[in-house]
């Protein structure tokens, strides 16, 4: 039976993260943790440098790959409904990616292919295994150069935001061919944007208004979504990518969330806030609660990489994590013993993610323990932040 937190532990959190506003390392932040019922929301800091204003509660940010698991969810929905099925070939729905035609090597030229042993299924997108995503060796590739003159974004930050439509970005990941034969390799960011086409394919209707119907509103996730109305943009952070110089502006309240996109990407392009994030990481942690099955969280929390995904993408897994449906989740034959256990990099041994706008959340079953941060300070790697690793030390010395 798990306890929740100390006094003395909970204002130690708040010092510890406070230091990094100080220290100018994050222009501000809003933070949650919640054990055994009890929840604990902090933030210090300001939504832009220079704003008079102290950052609130409800501030909105660009929460990046945090989108995933949530679109997931919407993707669980359909397959609860049968409208499809996680073994189901996903060129039923999107017909561009038939017929696949598979690199030779990843040094090919683009005609250097051999055909797909199989059909892409619904498995393969949500699990980042079905043949397309983030090259992590070094090198430069024919593929990764037509991929950048078609504009996909599939292979680096989502900012700036492509200006394909969906049926345009699907068209043209459809003429590339794959780097890998369907369900033999795990391979990062692409399947998410798949998901979400795949989602709008399925139902016929947008894929904002899917999350709407499906997710947000029966959560009560009223801040969520692809874009910030004029209504809410004073509640909008900006965004900072760190150099040499400091801190630099990339993107303000009126910039590229103030319109709907072109392409709703499902891989990393929703904003939220902590309230929000509360509500669906609450319900994960209570085996649905009420929107998916237990079954549906069972499928999104088995992990589905092999031992050569894990050593291939070690920055991404370390030694404890894996990868299930649309996130991170431990590694098989992976436990937790206590609040005080963690891997090197501080982050717990539980299921979620990060975002590369500077975002993290992650649920440990073990302990009973739910974190979640949020700031406008952009990763410039898959390494945790030090506001990151700080923010774990304190929590888990914070419960009791």
């Amino acid at each position: 039976m798990t306890a929740g937190f100390t006094e003395e532990g909970l204002a130690a959190f708040d010092a510890a993260l406070s230091r990094h506003v100080t220290s100018g390392e994050v222009p501000g932040f809003v933070a949650l943790v919640a054990r055994d019922g009890q929840v604990h929301v902090t933030h210090a800091g300001h939504k832009a440098l220079g704003d008079s204003k102290r950052i609130e509660r409800d501030a909105i940010f660009r929460i990046a790959s945090l989108s995933k698991p949530i679109v997931g969810a919407a993707a669980m929905l359909l397959i609860e409904d049968g409208a499809m099925a996680l073994t189901d070939p996903v060129e039923q729905w999107l017909p561009e990616l038939a017929n696949r035609r598979v690199l030779r090597t990843l040094e090919s030229e683009l005609g250097d292919t051999v055909p797909a042993e199989r059909p892409i299924t619904v498995a393969d997108v949500l699990s980042f295994r079905f043949g397309f995503g983030s090259i992590m060796t070094p090198g430069s590739y024919p593929i990764a150069a037509a991929e950048g003159e078609i504009g996909l974004n599939t292979l680096g930050p989502p900012w700036p935001p492509t200006t394909l439509t969906p049926d345009e970005w699907i068209a043209g990941l459809g003429s590339l061919p794959l780097l890998d034969q369907p369900g033999t390799r795990w391979r990062y960011n692409t399947g998410a944007t798949v998901t979400g086409i795949l989602i709008e394919r399925v139902t016929g209707v947008p894929l904002a208004q899917v999350l709407a119907k499906r997710v947000f509103e029966p959560l009560g996730m009223n801040d969520t979504g692809f874009f910030v109305p004029a209504g809410k943009r004073h509640r909008f952070t900006s965004l900072y990518q760190p150099g040499p110089a400091g801190l630099k502006l990339l993107d303000t309240p009126e910039g590229w969330y103030s319109a709907p996109p072109a392409l709703p990407d499902a891989a990393a392009w929703l904003v939220s806030t902590i309230g929000d994030l509360e509500a669906f990481t609450a319900m994960l942690a209570a085996d649905g609660g009420g929107l998916l099955s237990a079954e549906s969280v069972r499928q999104m929390l088995k992990d589905r990489t092999s031992d050569r995904d894990k050593a291939e993408n070690a920055i991404f897994f370390g030694d404890h994590s894996g990868w299930g449906l649309m996130m991170s989740v431990p590694a098989s034959g992976t436990s937790s013993s206590g609040p005080g256990a963690a891997p090197e990099d501080g982050t717990p041994r539980g299921y979620g993610w990060d975002g590369g706008s500077g975002t993290m959340w992650r649920t440990d079953p073990a302990t009973g323990l739910t974190g979640i941060l949020l700031t406008q300070r952009m990763m410039t790697s898959p390494e945790p932040l030090a506001v990151t690793r700080d923010f774990w030390t304190a929590a888990r010395a914070a419960c009791a």
